[in-house]
Protein backbone atom coordinates (compact mmCIF):
# COMPACT_ATOMS: atom_id res chain seq x y z
CA UNK A 1 0.00 0.00 0.00
CA UNK A 2 1.21 3.30 -1.43
CA UNK A 3 1.75 6.32 1.37
CA UNK A 4 -0.92 8.45 -1.09
CA UNK A 5 -3.30 5.37 -0.48
CA UNK A 6 -2.66 5.01 3.33
CA UNK A 7 -3.10 8.97 3.88
CA UNK A 8 -6.26 8.89 1.72
CA UNK A 9 -7.75 6.06 4.22
CA UNK A 10 -6.64 7.47 7.07
CA UNK A 11 -8.36 10.81 5.89
CA UNK A 12 -11.53 9.32 5.03
CA UNK A 13 -11.88 7.27 8.49
CA UNK A 14 -11.09 10.98 10.42
CA UNK A 15 -13.58 12.32 8.82
CA UNK A 16 -16.41 10.10 8.74
CA UNK A 17 -15.19 9.73 12.59
CA UNK A 18 -15.57 13.25 13.21
CA UNK A 19 -18.74 13.88 11.31
CA UNK A 20 -20.50 10.96 13.66
CA UNK A 21 -19.01 12.74 16.24
CA UNK A 22 -20.53 16.37 15.06
CA UNK A 23 -23.83 14.22 14.61
CA UNK A 24 -23.44 12.77 18.50
CA UNK A 25 -22.86 16.24 19.84
CA UNK A 26 -26.02 17.60 18.38
CA UNK A 27 -27.98 14.69 20.32
CA UNK A 28 -26.45 16.43 23.16
CA UNK A 29 -27.13 20.05 22.24
CA UNK A 30 -30.42 19.75 21.83
CA UNK A 31 -30.81 16.89 25.07
CA UNK A 32 -29.20 20.16 26.75
CA UNK A 33 -31.91 22.53 25.67
CA UNK A 34 -34.55 20.45 25.90
CA UNK A 35 -33.23 19.99 29.87
CA UNK A 36 -33.17 23.59 30.13
CA UNK A 37 -36.53 24.55 28.74
CA UNK A 38 -38.65 21.64 29.93
CA UNK A 39 -37.04 20.46 32.92
CA UNK A 40 -34.98 23.16 33.73
CA UNK A 41 -32.14 20.52 34.54
CA UNK A 42 -29.14 20.93 31.50
CA UNK A 43 -27.07 18.63 31.24
CA UNK A 44 -24.15 19.26 33.42
CA UNK A 45 -20.99 19.37 31.28
CA UNK A 46 -22.45 20.15 28.03
CA UNK A 47 -20.37 23.00 27.61
CA UNK A 48 -17.19 21.68 28.36
CA UNK A 49 -17.58 19.09 26.22
CA UNK A 50 -18.75 21.07 23.36
CA UNK A 51 -15.93 22.75 23.78
CA UNK A 52 -13.40 20.39 23.44
CA UNK A 53 -14.61 18.49 20.93
CA UNK A 54 -14.68 21.29 18.71
CA UNK A 55 -10.94 21.00 18.17
CA UNK A 56 -11.30 17.56 17.94
CA UNK A 57 -13.40 17.66 15.30
CA UNK A 58 -11.81 20.47 13.23
CA UNK A 59 -8.14 18.30 13.32
CA UNK A 60 -9.54 15.20 12.80
CA UNK A 61 -11.32 16.88 9.58
CA UNK A 62 -7.85 18.65 8.42
CA UNK A 63 -6.47 16.12 6.36
CA UNK A 64 -9.24 15.46 4.45
CA UNK A 65 -10.04 18.75 3.64
CA UNK A 66 -6.35 19.25 1.96
CA UNK A 67 -6.37 15.89 0.38
CA UNK A 68 -9.83 16.55 -1.77
CA UNK A 69 -9.04 20.10 -2.21
CA UNK A 70 -11.57 21.67 0.18
CA UNK A 71 -8.43 23.77 2.39
CA UNK A 72 -9.08 27.42 1.36
CA UNK A 73 -7.52 28.17 -1.74
CA UNK A 74 -7.43 31.18 -3.50
CA UNK A 75 -6.40 30.73 -7.53
CA UNK A 76 -7.77 33.80 -9.15
CA UNK A 77 -4.92 34.72 -9.46
CA UNK A 78 -2.72 31.66 -10.26
CA UNK A 79 -4.79 30.66 -13.02
CA UNK A 80 -3.58 33.62 -15.14
CA UNK A 81 0.20 32.18 -15.05
CA UNK A 82 1.72 29.32 -17.80
CA UNK A 83 1.21 25.83 -16.11
CA UNK A 84 5.44 26.34 -15.20
CA UNK A 85 4.56 29.22 -12.94
CA UNK A 86 1.70 27.50 -11.68
CA UNK A 87 3.30 24.33 -10.50
CA UNK A 88 5.65 26.63 -9.06
CA UNK A 89 3.19 28.56 -7.09
CA UNK A 90 1.32 25.36 -5.44
CA UNK A 91 4.89 23.82 -4.43
CA UNK A 92 5.31 27.36 -2.57
CA UNK A 93 2.13 26.77 -0.99
CA UNK A 94 2.03 23.40 -0.30
CA UNK A 95 5.18 24.00 1.97
CA UNK A 96 4.21 26.73 3.51
CA UNK A 97 0.70 24.44 4.33
CA UNK A 98 3.18 21.78 5.18
CA UNK A 99 5.49 24.16 7.50
CA UNK A 100 2.69 25.71 9.66
CA UNK A 101 1.24 22.43 10.33
CA UNK A 102 4.99 21.45 10.99
CA UNK A 103 4.71 24.55 13.50
CA UNK A 104 1.93 23.38 15.35
CA UNK A 105 3.20 20.03 15.76
CA UNK A 106 6.49 21.24 17.55
CA UNK A 107 4.95 23.86 19.21
CA UNK A 108 2.39 21.63 20.85
CA UNK A 109 4.61 18.24 21.14
CA UNK A 110 5.73 19.54 24.89
CA UNK A 111 2.44 20.80 26.32
CA UNK A 112 0.39 17.44 24.77
CA UNK A 113 2.90 15.20 27.28
CA UNK A 114 2.51 17.32 29.86
CA UNK A 115 -1.05 17.25 29.81
CA UNK A 116 -0.74 13.61 29.51
CA UNK A 117 1.71 12.94 32.23
CA UNK A 118 0.28 15.36 34.36
CA UNK A 119 -3.12 14.23 33.75
CA UNK A 120 -4.68 18.03 33.12
CA UNK A 121 -8.23 18.98 32.70
CA UNK A 122 -10.23 21.87 31.11
CA UNK A 123 -13.42 23.51 32.84
CA UNK A 124 -14.34 24.76 36.13
CA UNK A 125 -17.89 23.46 35.80
CA UNK A 126 -20.25 20.67 36.73
CA UNK A 127 -17.73 18.80 35.02
CA UNK A 128 -14.10 18.90 34.12
CA UNK A 129 -13.07 17.35 30.71
CA UNK A 130 -9.45 15.90 29.93
CA UNK A 131 -7.20 17.95 28.08
CA UNK A 132 -5.12 15.11 26.75
CA UNK A 133 -7.44 14.16 23.83
CA UNK A 134 -7.64 17.60 22.08
CA UNK A 135 -4.09 17.68 22.56
CA UNK A 136 -3.21 14.70 20.85
CA UNK A 137 -5.67 15.27 18.42
CA UNK A 138 -3.96 18.58 17.31
CA UNK A 139 -0.65 16.94 16.74
CA UNK A 140 -2.00 13.98 14.94
CA UNK A 141 -3.99 15.96 12.67
CA UNK A 142 -1.48 17.93 12.47
CA UNK A 143 0.98 15.03 11.28
CA UNK A 144 -1.69 13.79 8.94
CA UNK A 145 -2.63 17.39 7.44
CA UNK A 146 1.65 17.60 6.66
CA UNK A 147 1.75 14.13 4.90
CA UNK A 148 -1.03 15.38 3.13
CA UNK A 149 0.31 18.46 2.18
CA UNK A 150 3.25 16.58 0.94
CA UNK A 151 1.39 14.06 -0.98
CA UNK A 152 -0.55 17.01 -2.84
CA UNK A 153 2.91 18.56 -3.77
CA UNK A 154 3.94 15.59 -5.26
CA UNK A 155 0.53 14.96 -7.41
CA UNK A 156 0.09 18.28 -8.01
CA UNK A 157 3.71 19.41 -8.98
CA UNK A 158 5.29 16.28 -10.46
CA UNK A 159 1.78 15.51 -11.68
CA UNK A 160 2.37 11.17 -11.91
CA UNK A 161 -0.66 10.12 -13.66
CA UNK A 162 0.26 12.21 -16.83
CA UNK A 163 3.52 10.28 -16.45
CA UNK A 164 1.87 7.17 -16.18
CA UNK A 165 -0.60 7.88 -18.93
CA UNK A 166 2.53 8.88 -21.44
CA UNK A 167 4.23 5.65 -20.27
CA UNK A 168 1.13 2.71 -20.99
CA UNK A 169 -1.16 4.11 -23.43
CA UNK A 170 -4.26 2.31 -22.28
CA UNK A 171 -4.13 4.39 -18.83
CA UNK A 172 -6.91 6.69 -18.44
CA UNK A 173 -5.77 10.51 -19.13
CA UNK A 174 -6.66 12.46 -15.61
Amino acid sequence: MSLITLSDKISKFLMVAAAAWAFGLTFLILADIIGRGAFNQPVQGTAEIVTASIVIIVFLQAGYAIRSRSMLRAEFLVVKFPKPVQKVLLAIGYLLGAAFFLMIITGGWEESILSWVENEFEGEGALRVPAWPARWTVLGGSALALVNYCVMAYLDVFNPEALDSEVDPNAPNI
